[in-house]
Parts: structure tokens; sequence; C-alpha cells
């Protein structure tokens, strides 16, 4: 184990509902870590925590880099939530991902799939080779990723020998808490925008949505058949009129809040937990 137990550097916890804010500057940092320093704070129960996302539009109102900021922020409050338990480190954030659906605007870079899963796979070889650790949990805030990262867990696990598992905040969130919204919430609506909201609000420009009715309950029936029906995959776009407006399908982001994103965090985080407790089975 470390020489350092892992610690909690707040009083709040995501399970007393409080808000949970990203860990303090460096606190469960990998780059901030001297190169001595590695031997010491790391071993064989470490947990290499790895932020992937995207650079994408996501409508008039979120920045491009908003995946990636959601993964990074939202690894850096499980690496607090989980302190006591688990000793996460987390590591520098992939910004770039699989973003096809988005390719048609501009600011969208889109890696290929070879070169994505290349990548992925050569950063989790690199890690278990200079760290002593063995586990690896991926924090996707980007569902264009999704699949792949699904199908390329059993061959990082086969090919570098590690436990490894792939989470996704907003799909946790989702699973345990009822979307009452007309749309089925996709890309850059309520739910996203109040997850910028609870943790970068400064990244959140609703002054420039354009000030018009949305979304169209018509949009339902095709984003079920196109994004979500499990029987046929398609190539779905977010320039499509009859899924999205603005750039944004799901709810009015105009109607997000951040209760409403810290909400879904702590959601989130208390279901990290107990995938964390699964993955690396505590020993005392």
């Amino acid at each position: 184990m470390t020489t350092s137990s892992p610690r909690r550097t707040s009083s709040s916890s995501a399970s007393d509902g409080v808000a949970v804010m990203p860990a303090s500057d460096g606190e469960r940092s990998y780059g901030r870590l001297t190169a001595p320093r590695i031997a010491a704070e790391m071993s064989g129960q470490s947990i290499i925590c790895l932020p992937v996302g995207s650079l994408e539009q996501h409508g008039p109102h979120l920045p491009l880099h908003t995946d990636t900021i959601i993964a990074e922020r939202f690894a850096a409050s499980l690496a607090t939530h989980v302190a006591d338990r688990h000793d996460l480190w987390v590591v520098p954030s992939v910004p770039y991902g699989l973003s096809p659906e988005h390719a048609w605007s501009p600011g969208t870079v889109t890696l290929t799939i070879p070169l994505y899963a290349g990548l992925i796979e050569a950063l989790v070889g690199e890690y278990t080779r200079a760290t002593p650790a063995r586990t690896v949990l991926i924090i996707n805030g980007h569902g264009g990723n999704k699949g792949l990262l699904e199908a390329l867990v059993h061959q990082l696990q086969r090919t570098h020998d590690v436990a490894t598992c792939v989470v996704n905040p907003s799909s946790l969130a989702a699973g345990q808490l009822k979307d009452d919204g007309e749309i089925p919430e996709v890309h850059a609506g309520i739910w996203e925008t109040s997850l910028m909201l609870a943790l970068a609000p400064d990244h959140v420009r609703l002054d420039h949505f354009p000030n018009q009715p949305l979304p169209d309950p018509g949009q339902r029936e095709e984003i079920q058949c196109l994004v979500f029906g499990r029987g046929a995959t398609w190539p779905w776009s977010s320039d499509d009129s009859a899924i999205s407006t603005h750039g944004v399908i799901g709810g009015d982001p105009r109607k997000a809040t951040a209760a409403h994103g810290q909400m879904l965090i702590t959601a989130a985080l208390n279901a990290c937990t107990d995938i964390l407790d699964r993955l690396t089975p505590r020993t005392d």
C-alpha cells in the first residue's frame, strides 16, 4: 500500500446529499507527483483513473470540451469521494474522441476508430509499465466513445493483465434518476447543461441560446429509433432536424440548474463506489 494512506479532504460526502466539488488542486493528480514519489505513493492496489472526453459541438451554449470537463472533474470528485476506500490517481485526460455524429459542425475534431483504440491501449500499457498499479478505471464523458470502449476493455485486460472497467457518469445517473423530460436526454440538453452548471458554471453561456421554443416533442419517436433503438444501429447526426434543434438532442437547456447537476453527480458518485468495490475488492 502507499506510505501515505488515502484520505478525504472534505467533511462533506455525496451520500450526505451535500455538494461534492472536485478534489483540491493536485490532491490526487498523477501528473503532480515527482518521479521518486511514484514508488512511495503508489502500489499494486492503486487505481489509475483515466478521464476521456471529446472536442465537439455542444449547441450554442456549451463549449467544445464539455465532455472532457465533465469526465476530468467527475474523476477528481470521485478520487476524493472514495479516498477512505481506494487509492485512486487521476491521470491527464484524453481530450479527443469519436465524434462523427458532430463532424458537420465547425470546431469538432474526431479521431478514427483505429487511432483512438490504439491511443487508449498505448496509454494503458504505458501506465502499467511506469507504475505498480494494475487497475485502470476509464471515466468516459462522451457517449460516442462508449461502444468502442466496451469492446476495448476485453483487449486491455488480456493484453496488459489489468483489472479494468469503463464508467459513464451520465449513464450511471440516468440509471438511478428518472428522466421526466418530454425528449430523451442525449446531447447538450437539460442533463448535460446541468452537469456543467454544477462542475464548471463559468463555461456555460445560456445567454447565447436562441430565444425560441425548444424542444419539439415530435422528435421523441425519431430519437428513440435512431439513437436508443437496440435492434438497429444508425449513423445519426446532430444536425438532423428530425432529432435535434441547434445541435441539442434533449430537453430545453434553459431549464437546467446547478442543483439538478449536483443531484446527477451525487447519484453517479454513489453508484461508482460500488463499481470500484467490485473492481478492486478490499483486502482489509
